[in-house]
């Protein structure tokens, strides 16, 4: 009887350097190549250009007070600032925090004080969100600051906040001008701290919420994630040469790993076509740079086939990419590989706690186990599939995920007890998604322990949105969970139980959460009771409430193959 374990075991070895080392191999193995387009900013680097520039912001970070250890934020969407800052806080040992673009001021102040932010880069604006309005409201110090030298009273670890663009705001240095503030011993010191670290330095934060509060912060190494992004491109069989169009967020570790990382390692140009997703500039960028590769969740390839005007792109230059975030109807897999002739398209899944590929099909796999499976072990990872006892099961039955090896995070910053939970003794990380592995090695997952929300790729996470809901003064009891949507595969959904005395509508629920946190966690559907369908033992039945949703609202799940 056949276990549902399997071992990643191959010949090549992993990458065993920094993100610097490896940039540097890149840029002088490849000089003249292309390696960051960004198409919304009309800038082109080469690897030797691209290099150039991280060394002079890096000298910059060290000119405005930052040190090795340092956690720097990045609140931005997709550019080329991004890019460099990930690359220039690898190379002086800043640990590089993701901030996710649609945060809002609740969010950022959690986030910024969770892990000790000492510095920000911040778009001024984006969409709908006024970055630096709502820095003013945070720290009203900014306006008579010195720049580097910020004493915030709701921000106590942050002391500098750097601007992409032109500001007149006082506080602020601009992150362009960072270069001209570095004399030689800057890059000296660079150069020295770059040479000094190791690859088991941490390096990145990435936030993650759980169902069972504020989001914890997943921090990563150079080691976890250059390996990751390296294996995921050596599955696309990127190389010199190839063009990997990136409109997933550089945030997320889609964008900044298995993309920007993933590029690094194999020589692929990275090619961002917009600083947030548009389809129609997703046709454009792959059709005018003759892109190999694209990446995406299914409700992005779903927009890029319903243009209007679809057929009138190029795509011809596309092989392969990956989908990811969310599973893929059939029909859509099926149209991506002969409309977009992505005939080595690859599914992967994973989490940011993992790097965060632990499993991915592999190009010559058919179509039917690309959308009914996640694949099969990715290299140098271990995967096995346990019941409530901890056992391993038989293969065909489900049970736990769990995966173990060198993409494993640290821990969650400041937070052991949740560390210890997440990761046990023996090293393996347990992911709460529920799973079947069959006789073959694929995996398909099959659920969840907890009520993660999936909408259009983003994880959910009620008891975060529940749990910001409880400080609205007329909300007495909440409970939050998903429901079926034809375009994001699901919505969000929330019951509440009014306080005595009081009386609210949707609407006035709905716009309170639109000021004050992301708008992928703003719930959809919002329904009044007196009560929750309970168990015996006082526990909220989530699947009643979401089964008497789809009935009212005329839902159907969203099936897949």
């Amino acid at each position: 009887m056949a276990l549902s374990y399997a071992h990643g075991a191959v010949d090549e070895p992993l990458l065993g350097c920094t993100i610097d080392q490896q940039l540097t191999e890149t840029a002088s193995r490849i000089p003249d190549l292309p390696a960051l387009i960004v198409r919304h900013q009309n800038v082109r680097y080469t690897w030797r250009e691209l290099k150039q520039t991280v060394d002079d912001y890096a000298a910059g970070l060290l000119a405005i007070g930052l040190e090795p250890g340092d956690r720097l934020g990045i609140w931005a969407p997709n550019c080329w600032e991004w890019t460099v800052c990930q690359f220039a806080a690898a190379r002086i040992g800043l640990v590089l925090v993701n901030i996710n673009p649609a945060y809002r001021i609740a969010e950022l102040e959690y986030a910024l004080n969770k892990v000790g932010c000492k510095a920000l880069v911040t778009a001024q604006s984006f969409k709908s969100s006024d970055y630096l309005a709502i820095l003013r409201e945070l720290c009203p110090e900014l306006r008579n600051a010195r720049p580097g030298a910020l004493k915030a009273a709701r921000l106590p670890e942050l002391r500098t906040v750097v601007a992409l663009g032109q500001t007149s705001l006082p506080g602020l240095f601009e992150f362009e001008r960072l270069p001209a503030l570095a004399q030689a011993a800057h890059h000296e010191r660079a150069a020295a701290i770059a040479a000094e670290l190791q690859f088991d330095d941490p390096i990145n934060i990435q936030f993650t919420s759980g169902t069972t509060g504020a989001p914890k912060g997943a921090t990563l190494t150079h080691h976890n994630l250059l390996n990751n992004g390296y294996f995921n491109a050596r599955a696309l069989n990127l190389g010199p040469g190839d063009k990997l169009c990136i409109p997933v967020p550089l945030y997320h570790c889609f964008g900044m790993v298995m993309g920007n990382l993933g590029c690094v390692t194999s020589g692929a140009a990275m090619v961002y076509p917009a600083p947030s997703f548009e389809p129609r500039s997703v046709l454009e960028a792959v059709a005018a740079e003759r892109c190999t590769a694209l990446y995406g969740v299914p409700t992005m390839f779903i927009a890029e086939l319903e243009q209007a005007d679809f057929a009138t792109f190029d795509l011809s230059s596309l092989r392969t990419g990956t989908m990811a975030g969310a599973p893929c109807p059939v029909q859509v897999m099926q149209r991506v590989v002969r409309d977009m002739h992505m005939r080595d398209v690859t599914i992967a899944y994973g989490m940011t706690e993992t790097s965060p590929v632990s499993m991915q099909t592999r190009a010559d796999d058919p179509i039917e186990k690309r959308v009914a499976t996640v694949g099969r072990i990715h290299p140098h990872v271990e995967v096995k599939i346990v019941d409530e006892a901890g056992h391993i099961v038989p293969r065909g039955e489900r049970g736990e995920f769990l995966t173990r090896g060198y993409s494993v995070m640290i821990g969650y910053w400041g937070d052991e007890k949740r560390t210890r939970e997440a990761i046990d003794a023996a090293g393996w990380m347990h992911t709460g998604d529920l799973a079947v592995m069959d006789e073959e090695g694929y995996v398909n997952i099959t659920g969840r322990l907890k009520d993660m929300i999936i909408r259009g790729g983003e994880n959910v996470y009620p008891r975060e949105i529940e749990e910001f809901l409880f400080r609205h003064p007329k909300v007495q009891d909440v409970q939050v969970f998903g429901v079926p949507d034809p375009k994001f595969g699901e919505v969000v959904c929330a019951w509440i139980r009014v306080r005595d005395g009081h009386a609210a509508t949707a609407e006035e629920i709905i716009e309170h959460c639109r000021e004050q946190i992301a708008h992928y966690k703003v719930p959809r559907h919002v329904r009044f009771v007196s009560e929750f369908p309970m168990t015996v033992t006082g526990k909220a039945q989530k699947f009643l409430m979401r089964e008497t949703m789809i009935v009212e609202l005329g839902l159907q799940e969203i099936k897949h193959a």
